[in-house]
């Protein structure tokens, strides 16, 4: 009989709103101890509900689905008795849309065995047979990081070396049939002049044809996060940006991970940085095309605070979560940033979403539901906490599909989409009220009129023959010639 962890999720467990304006519900653990608790990766399914990754100290691999009002018994990815890398730092990890679930580890010893590969069509209930990423005939290969372009297919970047452990830099394989086989590598690093910091796994994240890696480099000791930037989905990278100037000097090379999202033109990051011994998380912007950066303290120093790592972010929509990992006196803390807007920023407080003895975690959200979940060292277990947000009507729409970025024309009075084979345009108001534009296109561009349209905020989906569907968040604004002509 299969075991079941439950917990009843009722406003009785709930506590009231929080800094954040989320209603958060007890702790429930995703699997005791026996199962391990290094390294916990989360994503969702096309119910929104929880699937939850991680490994244990022997280089097991699990993953467990929700089921009802919990977690259901944790099942093994990879061969039972052999050893995949997994720390509390680095390991598997995982990708998902709908139900399609791809899931990237590497096999020990990192000298000798390859970065392996398991997709699911239904959820995680089931996985395929593995599928070797990386030529590992003369290279070394560690780290392996996972996305999805639009079509569901996976992009692998990893960690390269040559014999040795030498010339350290980041690759990206990419699958045309759904992880069933990979062909070629694309170089992702090299934009400093620098290394990278070989001992500091990278973040893949995709959206659109856009595709994006953070990584942190190595310049004579200085340990920076710069992205590496492909909009032909990562068929080549032809441009880096340095996304943290903050001139980490660290006395050990730091295996602190930075992670980030693209939202329409812009990739938000989130990375640790530091003075000496002592850490924080800092979270970043930078536009796609146009490559400028910023970046700050995503809560700063303050009374108490030892140290700050492992932060993860995630959106549906514009709606974003940041959480992290921090030491404040005697107590490790994991905290949340939330905002139903990220263009507006956080609010000023976070909340403390646990209190006791932590490493890694990770964050999702859809559907109004945040998951945060997380290694308790205080228990051994893989805990999961759950809150309820207010999700917004143009959250909703534009977290359904992948996003695609537009531009403007300067006059305002239209846009154009680079897109392939676009069957039709509709746009939406706020309040759910539906056009459908007319388009004129050459080759793979379109141009779409707003001038017909009320001044406003819009959701833009563009319709392909492929079935798929692309989302963006437009504003109509005020066209003065317009306002000119109504007067006279």
């Amino acid at each position: 009989m299969k075991k079941i962890l439950t917990v009843l999720l009722v406003l009785i467990s709930a506590r009231s709103f929080s800094q954040n304006g989320i209603v958060w519900y007890d702790p429930i653990p995703v699997a005791d101890k026996t199962y391990g608790n290094l390294h916990p990766r989360v994503t969702l399914d096309h119910n929104n509900k929880p699937i939850v990754l991680w490994g244990d100290p022997n280089g097991a691999v699990f993953l467990s689905r929700w089921f009802v009002k919990g977690f259901a018994e944790p099942v093994q990815i990879n061969p039972a008795g052999r050893h995949e890398f997994t720390e509390s730092w680095a390991g598997p990890e995982l990708a998902g849309r709908g139900d399609t679930v791809y899931v990237v580890y590497k096999e020990m010893p990192e000298e000798s065995k390859p970065i392996l590969i398991k997709h699911s069509y239904d959820g995680g209930a089931h996985f395929s047979i593995e599928t070797q990423i990386d030529d590992s005939d003369g290279f070394i290969s560690r780290f392996p990081t996972v996305a999805m372009d639009p079509y569901g297919n996976p992009l692998v970047a990893y960690m390269k070396f040559n014999p040795g452990f030498t010339s350290p830099r980041y690759v990206v394989a990419k699958s045309k049939d759904l992880g069933e086989s990979f062909a070629g590598e694309a170089l992702v690093t090299d934009y400093s002049g620098a290394h990278i910091s070989d001992c500091c796994p990278a973040t893949v994240v995709e959206s659109g044809n856009a595709t994006v890696i953070l990584y942190r480099d190595n310049y004579n000791g200085y340990r920076n996060v710069w992205a590496g930037i492909s909009r032909n989905a990562a068929i080549s990278f032809d441009k880096g940006v340095q996304v943290d100037h903050t001139d980490w000097l660290a006395p050990a090379c730091p295996p602190n991970p930075p992670h980030g999202i693209i939202i329409s033109d812009t990739v938000y990051s989130v990375f640790t940085s530091g003075n000496a011994d002592s850490s924080l998380i800092y979270f970043g912007k930078a536009s796609l095309s146009g490559l400028a950066a910023t970046y700050a303290p995503l809560t700063g120093n303050f009374t108490g605070l030892t140290s700050q790592n492992f932060p993860r972010i995630a959106n549906a929509g514009d709606a974003t979560a940041v959480a992290w990992e921090q030491s404040v006196g005697s107590s490790t803390q994991v905290c949340l940033f939330f905002t139903n807007e990220v263009t507006s920023g956080f609010p000023p407080n976070y909340d403390t979403v646990a209190k006791g003895t932590f490493e890694n975690l990770d964050v999702a959200l859809a559907g109004g539901h945040i998951y945060v979940v997380y290694q308790d060292d205080s228990s051994g277990n893989v805990m999961c906490r759950v809150g309820h947000y207010e999700e917004t009507v143009a959250n909703r729409l534009l977290a359904e599909n992948t996003t695609v970025s537009l531009q403007r024309a300067s006059s305002g009075k239209y846009f154009t989409v680079s897109l392939p084979d676009i069957s039709y345009c509709m746009m939406s108001d706020l309040n759910g009220k539906e056009y459908e534009m007319e388009m004129k296109c050459k080759k793979n561009t379109c141009k779409i009129n707003t001038e017909d349209l009320d001044p406003g905020l819009y959701i833009v989906r563009l319709y392909c023959k492929d079935e798929k569907v692309y989302t963006y968040k437009y504003e109509v604004k005020e066209i003065k010639e317009k306002e000119e002509k109504e007067k006279r």
